[in-house]
């Protein structure tokens, strides 16, 4: 490509920039520094390196020489950098195209962690002020307006310029909730309650037994469900939900799913970003794509129907672009044919097992797990699955029962902590118990889980999904036959969930180990899991929990549970939920094919 042609991108992840360590290989390498030109500088302030677009000839010998992976050239088509939105500073990232929104539908926006996709929210909600790259100055409306001109979002963006939009968001972090407000949960609904369906809403999302404690005492799940209500009971004209799933049990997804749904029906707007793609699938009718490089760029795709979206999404290709994003596209193998496959050899056995707290008793029917099985853990949140978990794992005891365990077995909790004083590199290698750089661990898990470009981030600074891979790798790296892993899923983009599904698998199958895994996502637990222990019974009070079932049978029995009815898309084989009460749910449910594999 000629420079006449491309728009050149130079990111620098400042986290990453370790100038005092690196030797400034990409300074000193350069070309255009060699040749006299000052196309990569030092910051005055701290040493870490400037990049001139303008000068840089996207050669690419500093992202190669550079030790930390810190810095990213990439040669853009020039008419999509003449559609940048927003840019955040000097080497820093950038949006090119916006999504629309559309009245009286759910929008979706899919795409990795680090695309643009909050950025687009807070754009569209006007909390950011877009400044077509000009980081540097404060665009006044005129200006802003007149980029817009003679597209659909005009009238959106005059409307935030006089102060006449009036929206409703539901932020991503809503654990930062009970530092904003410290009453109960009655009370602060009320507060928000601007649309008189504060009751209705109540029940939809089961929050009637939270509504008399305080905010700092309530679960994720139920400050989730709270930050859609509060958003929900709030008129406006214009909704946006920021990972509405996260903390939830299937059961509330589909609750939360349907409660936004409702917002369109009532002729609202309504913008989603979800990494739950089943759920997303259910919850949208249409899709924007969001693809680029993580913490670098994002571009914006055209508007697409969900299932066509979705499908693209997974192919890695957008025909109406022609535009390829991904080199590799995801496909999903319904077939059951490994679960025939695993030898009869028992890792764990145990009998009927009860364990009881003050105020929750858990019942296990006995059951084993065998070598080279991956078994799923299903059901709603407080029914005892990480309960059992920790049983599995020795570290809760159950109080009747006898559990023998024949191997040894690594754990990976639910909730994680990113105390430990030091970088990722040694996290690792303590994991490892020796050094995991250049050793065969490191080839077999490290590399093909994306974790080494972390090496050298503090853990306490990662980032919430890196978090949750670098706790995966730290479980899989430990020497061990059974690996309990409690929901890997959490924080993760679609692309990461479904990596890790798929190196899981292979990984237990290739090495002759076997898995436990909890997780509320149903499209990673259908790709990964090859039986099933299904947990029913009173949340918070009392947890049954079935024998380990073929994962066909228990995927049928859990979904009837739910209500719910799957069918396989034809292209890619993914998961589907049926519109309730349409005409292949009703005709599922006749025949008891809740589970449709093909």
């Amino acid at each position: 490509m000629n420079s006449s042609s491309t728009h050149r991108v130079a990111v620098l992840d400042e986290e990453l920039c370790q100038p005092k360590k690196c030797g400034l290989e990409c300074i000193v390498y350069c070309p255009v520094n060699k040749t006299g030109g000052e196309c990569i500088v030092q910051r005055p302030e701290d040493g870490k390196a400037v990049i001139s677009e303008e000068l840089c000839t996207g050669c690419g010998i500093c992202v190669k020489k550079c030790p930390f992976d810190a810095i990213v050239i990439v040669n853009l088509a020039k008419e999509i950098g003449e559609h940048k939105i927003h840019q955040y500073g000097i080497n820093s990232f950038r949006l090119y195209h916006i999504p629309l929104l559309k009245k009286g539908s759910v929008v979706g926006l899919l795409g990795r962690n680090g695309i643009g996709k909050s950025t687009v929210l807070n754009i569209l909600s006007g909390t950011i002020k877009p400044n077509f790259g000009s980081y540097e100055s404060d665009l006044g409306w005129d200006e802003i307006l007149k980029n817009f001109q003679g597209t659909e979002l005009k009238p959106h963006f005059e409307k935030i310029s006089l102060g006449k939009l009036r929206t409703s968001i539901k932020p991503q972090m809503v654990q930062l909730i009970p530092k904003a407000f410290k009453g109960t949960t009655r009370e602060l609904l009320n507060k928000y309650d601007e649309r008189g369906m504060i009751n209705l809403v109540i029940e939809q999302l089961s929050l009637n037994k939270s509504l008399d404690r305080l905010i700092s005492e309530l679960s994720g799940g139920e400050l989730q469900r709270l930050a859609v209500a509060i958003t929900v009971n709030r008129d406006a004209d214009y909704y946006f939900f920021d990972e509405p799933s996260s903390y939830n049990d299937i059961y509330q997804r589909l609750a939360v799913a349907r409660t936004i749904k409702q917002l369109a029906v009532d002729g609202k707007s309504v913008m989603v970003v979800e990494h739950d793609l089943t759920l997303l699938d259910y919850l949208s009718d249409y899709i924007h794509i969001l693809y680029g490089e993580p913490g670098a760029y994002g571009i914006a795709a055209p508007i697409q129907g969900t299932r066509v979206g979705i499908n693209s999404f997974l192919d890695g290709f957008i025909p109406a672009e022609n535009i390829r994003f991904r080199e590799k596209s995801f496909k999903f193998n319904s077939s059951n044919k490994n679960e025939e496959l695993i030898p009869e050899k028992p890792l764990t056995t145990f009998s009927n097992l009860t364990k009881s707290f003050p105020t929750f008793k858990l019942k296990v029917s006995s059951g084993q797990i065998r070598e080279g099985e991956i078994v799923g853990l299903v059901g709603a949140n407080a029914l005892g699955k990480t309960t059992f978990m920790k049983m599995i794992a020795g570290i809760e005891k159950p109080d009747t029962g006898q559990i023998n365990i024949h191997a040894s077995i690594s754990y990976k909790p639910q909730y994680l902590q990113n105390d430990f004083d030091g970088n990722v590199e040694s996290l690792l290698s303590a994991a490892f118990e020796g050094p995991i750089e250049d050793s065969t661990i490191e080839q077999q898990i490290v590399d093909p889980m994306g974790i080494k470009k972390l090496y050298d981030k503090k853990v306490e600074t990662l980032s919430g999904g890196e978090l949750q891979k670098v706790a995966v790798c730290c479980s899989l790296i430990r020497p061990a036959e059974i690996y309990a892993l409690d929901e890997p899923s959490a924080f993760l983009d679609v692309e990461d969930r479904i990596n890790i599904a798929k190196f899981l698998h292979r990984f237990v199958k290739s090495q002759g180990k076997s898995a436990i895994i909890v997780d509320h996502d149903m499209q990673l637990i259908d790709l990964v899991a090859d039986s099933l222990m299904i947990f029913s019974g009173n949340p918070g009070e009392q947890g049954i929990v079935e024998s380990p079932t073929n994962k066909e049978i228990g995927m049928n029995k859990f979904l009837e549970n739910l209500s719910v009815t799957y069918r396989r898309d034809e292209n890619t084989g993914r998961p589907r939920i049926n519109k309730l009460g349409g005409r292949l749910d009703r005709a599922q449910k006749y025949s008891g094919d809740y589970y449709k594999r093909d």
